[in-house]
């Protein structure tokens, strides 16, 4: 019995695979893409690794080169900060609907327990690597939160498109801040802030919410700053691809 490489699933995979090479620095940026090595390396046919090469590109990770083909994209220190100051700017406006709308009840209990369970991995001096992990699934959790509060499907695709830019992700930089008690200060800072805008969502206070996300949003670019200049390739390899300002 033989498997449908073909299928949407053998795509997906190929695709989140692909995602991963790139990321981990095992396809360095600038280099071109060879498609038959990644047909061999990742064990499935032509299509779906052309569909990931597609889907990658459009979230902008590759570049499609003039004479055909894809490389690995590198992005300057601005293109990321412009990527993490367009999700605050969306995401503020997600904060003040959720509060002129009134967000449902349910959704405000869930993030208020998503929130108790960040305050219970913060509550050691520093994230260990499981650690780590809760708080990047529990973020990412109080932020789809937040979309869904807003009761606008139209944003809510608009900000699942902004997410998937280069380390645009609500935990794309926070690698850096494992470890380390200054960096676990900084989590408490933006769990300081999670907490805040509930609470102007729950108010029903729309300004002070989207004020708050917009700050959330410096911290992330602050963040930025961190990673690239430390470039702790261990936990963050992707940050290779950033270009330092000169």
């Amino acid at each position: 019995m033989t498997t449908d490489d073909t299928s949407p699933t053998q795509a997906v995979k190929a695709q989140q695979r692909l995602r991963e090479l790139v990321l981990a620095g095992e396809l360095p940026g600038g280099s071109r893409i060879a498609e038959l090595a990644l047909v061999e390396r990742l064990g499935v046919s032509r299509t779906p690794i052309r569909a990931a090469l597609l889907r990658l590109a459009q979230e902008g990770l590759l570049e499609e080169l003039p004479g055909g083909g894809y490389a690995v994209r590198t992005f300057s220190e601005r293109d990321v900060a412009d990527a993490i100051e367009l999700r605050g700017t969306i995401e503020g406006l997600a904060a003040r609907m959720a509060a002129e709308r009134r967000a449902a009840a349910v959704l405000l209990a869930e993030a208020r327990e998503v929130l108790d369970g960040i305050d219970a991995v913060l509550a050691g001096p520093a994230l260990d690597d499981a650690a780590f992990e809760g708080y990047v699934q529990l973020n990412a959790r109080f932020h789809q939160l937040l979309a869904e509060m807003a009761g606008s499907p139209v944003l809510a695709r608009e900000l699942e498109r902004v997410m998937r830019l280069p380390f645009a992700s609500p935990s794309g930089f926070v690698g850096v801040q494992a470890g380390s008690a200054a960096g676990r200060d900084m989590l408490v800072v933006a769990q300081d802030q999670h907490r805040q805008v509930l609470e102007a969502i729950e108010a029903g206070e729309g300004s002070r919410a989207e004020s708050i996300m917009r700050e959330h949003a410096r911290l992330a670019r602050r963040n930025l700053r961190e990673a690239v200049r430390s470039a702790d390739g261990q936990r963050m390899p992707g940050v290779r691809l950033i270009r330092r300002r000169a």
